[in-house]
Parts: structure tokens; sequence; C-alpha cells
């Protein structure tokens, strides 16, 4: 961990809006899902893998520009992934077939938003932050990318249908570009080394034996699992909603709306969440937003399928959306320690979109074999409740470090 003359706003601010670049270009693919079914002819399932594939990329690269981060400073992360975002995005409109979009959506995209998601903006935070003010800080980082998908998800729609989806592409391409400037307040900087915090690792521990410490702990397997079940109807939902909305006869307006609806209430429920992580314990924060996924999508499933319907469940949903990630990165933060939290919770995202690639995938192709999502909606609600029971077993203190000896 290191010090700075800088105030901790510079960097959070920092830290929120690159979130916000990143995850608004991200969480607002699914609405080009149908123009590029219809312009290109590459089926529902098949777009729905490429997809999966970035669900998959997008957490898989967590750990390892983590560890570079943890490593070597966050910014040359952050600009290379501002670079791969934009690239990937303008090669887009250019790729008529499900291998050039599992290249473009699967990996670019995907590895450009991963550098600068998560793991790395709170990692780079959370080194220069007291202890008890990380899930503050996590939850506001968060806040910035669920403001993302308010700003972006009705802005890509009117793009998309004034001047059609290819031109929306290079907007967002153009857009992610902004998160390069954004890197410059969160470049480390070399101060004397500080007091050590109560819960933090020791500074001569490396990361290979932090690893090793965290791999044997159940607390934090009980994470990856929990994490896990969340990226299966996190990835479903924001991939398909906008399809279970057509099915309904709705138009795609409604679509935007609600993704937007889903952001803004996540700003609420993210600073929330992180506010809450100060003063009660985060598994039991965690155990209450996962199984009241389970209680709305029951009440979504037996609702008429109306506008204010669908208004009413993003904005219920949104809260607890994406507030899952400031106690989980608490969490990880409380067990290990900010060393290594890039690398730590880069690994617990990866779960996280491994569950997203499925949630993904299976919703296209429950879609194309059924003719609707019933049997992803009901999964969802089992799979919400396993998370719920998952982070009851979860200790808060810090495990034994057990050192390698030679």
């Amino acid at each position: 961990m290191t010090t700075t003359s800088r105030t901790p706003w510079a960097l959070l601010l920092a830290a929120a809006a690159t979130l916000m670049v990143t995850m608004g270009a991200r969480q607002t693919t699914g609405l080009f899902v149908a123009p590029i079914h219809e312009s290109t002819g590459v089926g529902i399932a098949a777009i729905s893998f490429a997809l999966a594939i970035g669900q998959f990329t997008w957490g898989a690269v967590q750990p390892v520009f983590g560890a570079i981060a943890d490593k070597r400073g966050s910014t040359g992360v952050l600009v290379l992934g501002a670079v791969l975002l934009a690239i990937g995005l303008a090669l887009t409109p250019w790729m008529t077939s499900q291998w050039g979009l599992m290249f473009t959506l699967g990996l670019l995209t995907a590895a450009g938003a991963g550098a600068g998601s998560f793991s790395i903006l709170i990692g780079a935070t959370a080194q220069q932050m007291a202890p008890e003010k990380r899930s503050f800080a996590a939850g506001f980082i968060n806040a910035g990318g669920s403001m993302g998908q308010f700003v972006f998800a009705p802005l890509v729609q009117m793009m998309i249908s004034v001047a059609g989806w290819a031109t929306a592409m290079y907007g967002l391409a153009l857009a992610s570009l902004a998160a390069i400037p954004l890197a410059w307040p969160l470049r480390r900087r070399t101060a004397q080394a500080p007091a050590a915090h109560a819960g933090d690792v020791p500074v001569e521990m490396t990361l290979r034996e932090q690893l090793g410490v965290a791999l044997r702990d159940r607390s934090y397997w009980m994470l990856h699992l929990g994490f896990f079940t969340c990226g299966v109807h996190i990835a479903f939902l924001v991939t398909h909603l906008p399809g279970e909305i057509a099915l309904c006869g709705l138009p795609a307006s409604v679509s935007a709306a609600s993704i937007a609806l889903i952001g803004l209430f996540n700003v609420a429920g993210s600073l929330a969440a992180g506010a809450l992580g100060q003063r009660y314990r985060m598994k039991w924060i965690l155990a209450v937003m996962y199984a009241s996924r389970a209680l709305m999508i029951a009440i979504y499933l037996v609702s008429p399928p109306t506008p204010l319907t669908f208004y009413v469940f993003a904005a219920a949903l949104g809260f607890t959306w994406l507030a899952t990630v400031p106690p989980t990165a608490g969490l990880v933060g409380k067990l290990f320690g900010p060393r290594y939290l890039g690398t730590l919770f880069g690994l617990t995202l990866l779960s996280h979109q491994l569950g997203g690639f499925f949630g993904a995938w299976l919703g296209g192709v429950v879609m194309e074999r059924f003719g609707d999502y019933s049997l992803m909606w009901y999964g969802d609600m089992a799979l919400a409740l396993l998370a719920a029971a998952a982070n009851l077993p979860i200790r808060e203190n810090a495990p034994r470090l057990k050192l390698a000896t030679a």
C-alpha cells in the first residue's frame, strides 16, 4: 500500500469515470443483438455465443491485467484497454459471421473493457485508502459503471434508430477513447511506506504465497460460488432482456429505458451497498441481495407484460444489479488486504464471468429451442437462492497466514 498527497476524491472520480465509459459500452451490447441478426443473418444463438465468449473474456483478463497493475501500476493497463475496446467496436460493423463477431465482441472489446474494469480500478484505489473506507470506495466506483449504463443505453438506442447500428458502434468506439486521459490520475506514485493497517497482508508476502493462502480459504471459494451464480443471471438479463421485451410485443424504446433504469437504480444500490459495508457484515448484505432477486423474478413472472411491469422490474432489479461488487471486493480486501486485491478480486470476477458465459449463451439456446425464456427465468430464481446460501458460511475475519517454507 502506498500513500499520496492527492485527495482520495481525485482517485475515486477518475476511477468511476473510467468505469462509466467501459461499462457503458459493454452493458449496452444487448441492444445490438436484433439489429445484427437482421443485418447479417447470423442467428440469435450464434450472436449470443459470441457475446458469451465476451463475458468469459472480460472475466478472464481481469486477474491477468490485475496482476500487471499490482506490479507495474494501472496506467498502461487502462490505456491499452481503451485502445482495444475502441478497435473492437469499430471493427464489429465489418463482421458478417459468427467467427468475426467472436473476434470483435468476444475478444477485442471484452478484453479492452476488462482492462478498465472493477479489479484494476478498485485495486488501484484500495492501496491508497484506509481499510474502513474501501467498501465505500468500491461502491462509489461501481456507481460510475452503473451511471454509464444509464447514460449510454438511451443514447445507443437513439443512434441505432436514427443512424443504424453500425453508426452506433462507431460512436461507442469514439466514446471509449475518453478513458485514456482518465488513466493519468490513477498512476502510481512513489511514497514512503505507511504504517500497517489491521487486516492488511504483510508487504513481504509474494503474489504466489498470497494466492496459496487465498486458494486454501473456504470463504474465498464461497465468494466465487456466489459470484458465479450472480454472473449467470446478470449476463442473461443484459443480453436477452431486449429479446424478452420484444416477445411481449413492446417497442425497442422500452428495452433501452429498462436497461437505463437498471443502471440508474444501481447507482443508488452501489452507494448503499458500499456505505452499509462499513456498518454491517458484508456477507449478510450479499445474501439479502441475492435472495431478493429470486423474489423479484417471481413477481415479474406473474405480472402482466406491460411497459410499467418492465420499468418496475428493472428499477427493483437495478438496485442490486452490480451492487454485489462493493461487498464482494470488500470481503476480499478484508480477508487478504489490498496488496494483491487486483489479482484476487480479478479471480472472483473470472468466476462471475464464467457464469456470465453460460447466462448469455444458454439464453440464446433456450430461446431458439423453446421459443421463449421461461426455462431461464426459473433457473435464475434457483441460482439466486443458491448464491444467497453460499454467502452464509463466509468468515469475515482475516484467515491465518501460512507462508510457504523452504
